[in-house]
């Protein structure tokens, strides 16, 4: 009896284990198309962006020279930070060395912070676009987007590269303990204030304003559109009634200026919701990951999972895989280029090229202008007629 006992409590033993590796077998392959996932969506995604709008004259405006920008970031993202994340999660460790663990660290560091002022520069761009559009010509061109770009580019290397590198980032007892098989980015805590400050809370603050200030701008100028266009309709049915009566013909006179004028303060807005998404789709990948960076690397008691760190992560790492399906949801301009694109890539006869998109812009601006100037000027010749 006791035997048979024992045989049973093997046997349920036995397929209690089985039954733990096969589940921690299938998460590991979730996790792992999960994360490969996000990595070939980030690097084709914003591949997609840089294409697109080196191909659409359509595109090629200045503030989309940000978002190639930031589209090349997030690609190098995908391309130098998150493999190295992605084998720590293959082979539960580091194998690579002190030196690339420094170099994984810097980098991590670097892309994010370019990210997030990258987001900064298009905010303070949507701002001088709509709360300020007469400056915005004088202030917002070429060399002023390419002066932001360098800054851009350059000034997170003072909170990543250098300090990671020197050693300055980190405790002295780490440094010691410090294993080869393990990369741990183990902060003090005046590293952790100041990188967390310049990268995030301080870029986000000001992108917060920004857009607080972009859309209550927005707001009033359509309230003055529709306030405008139902005066412009009272007055127009006015002049017809004071017509009929005198039996005169009453010259609707159109004036394509304000009408240009009215749709490109529309393209702005739209413009400004699709970036001002973007934003808070950054915000909300990245905000945990800080709140959680800047909480335990103040704690010294504080514990924490593994698996906590993971998610934070690549939580943000996500965003850098999000912004090519904003744009493509959101902007219209944007998601006609990219189907023109991928209409490109995928056949093998590309029946619209580059140069055949600009002649069709150019026909389409053209034949535009053609209906919008002769209106006056065909009721003028009617008048004459008469």
């Amino acid at each position: 009896m006791d035997q048979v006992n024992v045989t049973r409590n093997e046997t349920s033993n036995a397929t209690g284990v089985e039954d733990q590796e096969w589940t921690q077998a299938v998460m590991f392959r979730l996790r792992t198309a999960v994360l490969l996932l996000i990595v070939i969506m980030a690097v084709l995604g914003n591949l997609l962006v840089i294409v697109s709008v080196m191909r659409h004259r359509k595109l090629r405006v200045i503030t989309n020279y940000f978002v190639v920008s930031l589209a090349f970031a997030d690609i190098l993202v995908a391309m130098v930070v998150m493999p190295f994340n992605f084998s720590v999660q293959f082979y539960n460790e580091w194998i690579f060395g002190p030196v690339i663990c420094d170099l994984w660290n810097s980098s991590d560091v670097y892309f994010t912070s370019t990210s997030i002022l990258h987001l900064c520069c298009i905010s303070v761009d949507r701002y001088y676009a709509i709360v300020k559009p007469l400056k915005y010509p004088i202030k917002m061109t070429k060399k002023m987007a390419f002066v932001m770009l360098a800054a851009t580019w350059l000034s997170p290397i003072t909170i990543s590269y250098a300090p990671i590198f020197m050693g300055w980032y980190t405790t002295s007892e780490y440094m010691r303990t410090r294993e080869l098989n393990q990369c741990e980015f183990k902060v003090n805590k005046p590293y952790a204030v100041i990188s967390s400050s310049i990268s995030f809370w301080i870029p986000c603050t000001i992108m917060v304003f920004t857009y607080l200030a972009i859309f209550k701008e927005a707001n009033r100028q359509e309230k003055a559109l529709h306030a405008r266009a139902g005066n412009a309709m009272l007055m127009h049915r006015h002049s017809r009634e004071v017509g009929d009566k005198n039996g005169a013909l009453h010259i609707n006179a159109t004036t394509p200026t304000k009408d240009r004028n009215i749709l490109k303060m529309k393209r702005e807005h739209k413009a400004a919701r699709t970036l001002g998404i973007i934003m808070g789709a950054f915000i909300l990948c990245w905000l945990p990951f800080f709140l959680f960076y800047l909480s335990t690397s103040l704690c010294d008691s504080c514990t924490y999972p593994e698996v906590v760190t993971v998610i934070m992560f690549w939580t943000g790492y996500f965003n850098s895989a999000l912004n090519p399906i904003i744009y493509a949801y959101f902007n219209r301009d944007f998601r006609n280029a990219f189907k023109n694109t991928l209409a490109c890539a995928f056949c093998s006869f590309c029946r619209r090229s580059a140069s055949d998109s600009e002649a069709m812009e150019r026909l389409d601006r053209r034949g535009s202008a053609q209906l919008r100037v002769p209106i006056p000027s065909r009721r003028a010749s009617d008048l004459a007629s008469l």
